[in-house]
């Protein structure tokens, strides 16, 4: 049974930066998953993709919520079944529960409902 455990996050003030890092677990081969991403939910919103990266090619497409590009940026590490989310120059909105993902096979864009999801970790940024 595949599973996504997130670490990282916390509090920190506007302008600062957190890491994000996702183990994925019970998988019988890296290739098993080809896409995986990261989520968020404020309260009262809707969850957001925040990014993915689509391990299909060698360089790894990646895409990004136009909030949050040029601050945030996903990494992953097939080889140890881990990703990574940097984020720099944290606002007041990115303040959310933030969830690894991962899908086995597709790996779209608009990626509204990932196979796999992580019970997540809470970034809070204030003053």
């Amino acid at each position: 049974q595949v599973q996504l455990a997130e670490s990282g996050g916390g509090s920190v003030q506007p302008g600062g930066s957190l890491r994000l890092s996702c183990a994925v677990s019970g998988l019988t081969s890296s290739s098993d998953i080809l896409c995986m991403g990261w989520f968020r939910q404020a309260p009262g919103k809707g969850r957001e993709l925040v990014a993915r990266i689509d391990s299909s090619t060698s360089a790894g497409d990646t895409s990004y919520a136009d909030s949050v590009k040029g601050r945030f940026t996903i990494a992953r590490n097939r080889e140890e079944n881990k990703s990574y989310l940097v984020m720099n120059n944290l606002q007041l909105e990115d303040t959310a529960t933030y969830s690894c993902a991962a899908n086995r096979l597709a790996c779209p864009r608009r990626w509204n409902n990932p196979t796999f999801l992580g019970q997540g970790r809470q970034v809070t940024v204030s003053t």
